[in-house]
């Protein structure tokens, strides 16, 4: 696993560099029509081969795409997958893609679209801090919507190989035009601004598009990706989520866009003098190392202070009559989310009072569970009501620690202190969470996960297919059996 501090970070958020342009309708002074500087993300989409690929590499990316799957079914719990895959359904006609899950037919773009929501539905997909965003969340979505179309075509299935490899390559291009994304502009932006990026990289290399038409492609995502305000849906959540869906989709559209002669070039992401130190480890570091699992279903902000107040439960073998008080300090960012009586699953998921008192909830009332974190049966609208549980929310204060925000975004990092009946107090140390860098899961831990998810809809089999496909990846000789696992309607 990549080292947590990485060089890259202390540069997000802080924007220094001003992309100067002669007027608004010109292109700045200082880049032109060709890559500036360093390696060629173009020549690195196109060119690199499993080979290439490091074993570590070759590993986490399968870690990753195991993450994925159990991500898939939480998702497909919510209304908002319903929603969406309905939207889809009837909005985007064609049948050269499937909705997961699900089984019905769709255009590339809506199966992207509706695939991504839906994933994202449930915020316990895989996380980086570099980029301030997600990637997988949309990366699987516009690969398979790509696949489809390119069998719909006529063209082969990617054996496993392939699709590792591709995968791998994914992440590094949706994570680096993230981080050149939040270096160069000065809002903080949803993953679909910079993941409609890489979700036309990864049409443009299953498609075998050239160079000068790939360039096309990455043009058009970025400038009809979604330039959403992260900050917005944490202040007032929604179903709009972190706009995953509507970046893989604007992606995929890119990618058939430009192979049908649109033009778009350039991606200043990609090609401005001021992003190009974003794209000068290309090949030799690869982001996907730098993925964390979450092992609960809400903000990755949320956490560390979960993962806090769960230590000091069980240490001190609490039940949740003992506490009467809960003091988190935390890095300012995460205090935006106060949203201690939710009513939907959205406000739930971008809360931190409610989701840090259902896991002492069910730390004191089912520790035997398949897996220690929040899922679907905690966090959607029908567990919402317990009473327990929104009475521990409500005495949450959360107060922001100025030495935990200046560590962020290198660091997400929260104190707890709990008040308990007795007039004792409990003080956690500073705490980041399982999964992370800098607590990683295990291998075990990642299946755990996966296993637990999985299994609330889907056949024991069918969760067992799933698990020996997605780590056994790269010696597939075709995806098409994962795949058809993936989109089947569920079993429970």
């Amino acid at each position: 696993m990549a080292c947590a501090a990485h060089p890259r970070i202390a540069d997000q958020l802080i924007v220094w560099i001003t992309i100067r342009s002669a007027s608004p309708s010109c292109p700045p002074a200082d880049w032109d029509d060709d890559l500036v500087n360093g390696p060629d993300p173009i020549a690195f989409l196109h060119d690199t081969t499993f080979d290439d690929l490091p074993a570590a590499v070759r590993h986490q990316t399968a870690r990753c795409v195991v993450d994925l799957c159990g991500s898939i079914v939480a998702g497909r719990h919510t209304r908002l997958s319903a929603i969406i895959r309905d939207h889809a359904a009837a909005a985007f006609g064609g049948d050269g893609a499937t909705l997961l899950l699900d089984g019905r037919r769709t255009s590339p773009p809506g199966a992207a679209l509706a695939n991504g929501m839906s994933i994202d539905s449930f915020d316990i997909h895989d996380s980086q801090r570099e980029s301030l965003g997600h990637a997988g969340v949309h990366l699987l979505p516009a690969y398979l919507a790509s696949v489809e179309w390119r069998v719909a075509r006529g063209g082969p299935w990617p054996t496993g190989a392939e699709a590792l490899t591709d995968l791998a390559i994914g992440y590094d291009i949706a994570c680096r035009s993230g981080e050149a994304l939040h270096g160069t502009v000065s809002d903080y932006h949803t993953s679909g601004a910079w993941g409609s990026i890489s979700s036309a990289a990864l049409y443009a290399r299953l498609m075998g598009l050239d160079r000068a038409t790939t360039r096309e492609a990455l043009g058009i995502a970025e400038y009809h990706g979604p330039r959403s305000q992260m900050m917005r849906v944490i202040d007032h959540p929604t179903m709009l989520k972190d706009g995953s869906g509507w970046g893989a989709m604007a992606g995929v559209s890119a990618g058939m866009l430009a192979e049908a002669g649109f033009t778009g070039a350039p991606a200043i992401t990609l090609e401005s003098a001021q992003a190009a130190r974003w794209w000068a480890t290309l090949g030799s570091h690869w982001d996907v190392m730098d993925q964390g699992f979450k092992p609960h279903g809400s903000c990755w902000w949320s956490q560390p202070a979960i993962e806090a107040v769960l230590a000091l439960a069980r240490r001190h073998r609490l039940a949740t009559r003992d506490v009467t008080g809960i003091r988190v300090e935390t890095f300012e960012k995460a205090t935006h989310l106060a949203h201690p009586d939710p009513t939907t699953t959205e406000q739930a998921q971008y809360s931190l009072p409610f989701p840090v008192a259902a896991a002492l909830v069910k730390q004191t009332t089912r520790p035997d569970d398949a897996w220690y974190g929040l899922g679907p049966h905690e966090l959607l609208e029908g567990s919402l009501a317990d009473p327990e549980t929104r009475r521990l929310a409500k005495v949450v204060q959360l107060v922001e620690a100025p030495d935990l925000t200046a560590r962020f975004p290198g660091r997400f990092l929260a104190r707890v202190t709990l008040t308990l009946a007795d007039g004792r107090t409990l003080t956690s140390p500073e705490t980041t969470f399982r999964g992370e860098l800098d607590d990683p899961l295990s291998d075990d831990e990642v299946t755990a996960k996966y296993r637990w998810l999985a299994s609330t809809l889907l056949a024991d089999e069918r969760v067992a297919a799933i698990e020996t496909a997605a780590w056994g990846l790269a010696d597939l000789p075709t995806i098409q059996p994962l795949v058809a696992l993936l989109v089947s309607p569920p079993d429970r």
